[in-house]
């Protein structure tokens, strides 16, 4: 005796539990990207190969025979169990701890809000976050996965590119009033400046402000002048709060400027820093399955970051 559940009764079995939901061969078609024919055709075929009707036509479409409610109910069960194993295997597969380090600013800023959508994706996973600036070293064997800002050179570890730092200047609207409109990068004579010493390390700190007037072409200003701080958010924090003119990352700048807490003045395009944010690992490190899911569900929260943003 040949068995019914071959792997082209399996196929009929799928459409018919798709069918048997909407109760309608052409919704049915729409779903699976094919003809109420093709839906039709396999129907019937499946109906010949058990021995016994699945459907009744009627005027406002479809009902199911008894046979097939039987059927659909059983179906219905077992996918809801394959679907709940299927979750439970990928729950334990990505489960246990990560150790991952990232620059302050970026786990901050750029990270963090974006945690709920990694728990609910991967719920067993448990991460121990560890923020420290790039000049602290990076040795294998004190992280799983590190987030770093430089020029991409890691001997002795893997990488993969996230993206491209630029910066811009940006301040808040409270600051321009009663003072010379902020049009020129001349006018910025007229405003605080604020500093980001944690940018160029082991420069000095006005070095940021002076590569980026250099890269606008800016005439030559005396930056020498205003606050410093040695974190980035600090920096941000201090041009809401109105205290100067900073100059901002793009990649954790976003929500400032939607909110409209922050404005970028005319003259203020945004220029490359020479840096890149870099997803760092041992070598052979991604073997592990739950490094891989972080991994890769970094670079995709970059890449839509990245398709978000207006041209």
């Amino acid at each position: 005796m040949s068995r019914i559940l071959n792997a082209q009764t399996q196929a009929w079995l799928q459409v018919f539990a798709c069918a048997a939901r909407h109760l309608s061969f052409t919704r049915c078609a729409e779903e699976l990207h094919v003809t109420p024919g093709a839906i039709s055709q396999q129907m019937r075929q499946l109906e010949e190969r058990l021995g016994f009707k699945l459907f009744h036509r009627v005027a406002r479409g479809l009902e199911l025979t008894a046979e097939g409610q039987r059927l659909a109910t059983t179906l219905n069960q077992a996918y809801g169990l394959i679907d709940a194993e299927l979750r439970r295997l990928n729950a334990g597969q990505f489960g246990g701890v990560v150790r991952l380090r990232s620059i302050p600013s970026f786990l901050g800023k750029w990270l963090t809000p974006r945690l709920p959508r990694l728990q609910a994706r991967f719920p067993d996973l448990q991460l121990r976050l560890v923020a420290e600036d790039s000049s602290w070293s990076l040795r294998e064997g004190e992280f799983d996965l590190a987030i770093d800002l430089n020029d991409g050179s890691y001997p002795g570890l893997a990488s993969t590119p996230l993206m491209e730092e630029e910066i811009f200047p940006v301040c808040a609207p409270s600051l321009l009033a009663g003072r010379p409109p902020l049009e020129r990068p001349e006018d910025l004579e007229f405003y605080p400046l604020l500093h980001d010493i944690t940018a160029w390390r082991g420069s000095y700190e006005y070095a940021e402000w002076e590569f980026y007037l250099a890269s606008i072409g800016a005439p030559a200003l005396d930056v020498r002048r205003g606050h410093t701080f040695n974190r980035n958010h600090l920096t941000i924090e201090a041009a809401i709060a109105g205290m100067g003119v900073a100059i901002a990352r793009r990649a954790l700048i976003t929500d400032e400027l939607a909110r409209g807490v922050l404005v970028v003045p005319p003259f203020g395009r945004s220029v490359p820093a020479h840096k890149r944010y870099m997803l760092l690992y041992a070598q052979g490190a991604l073997a592990d399955p739950r490094l891989r899911a972080l991994h890769d569900w970094l670079v995709q929260e970059v890449d839509q970051m990245v398709l978000a943003q207006p041209a």
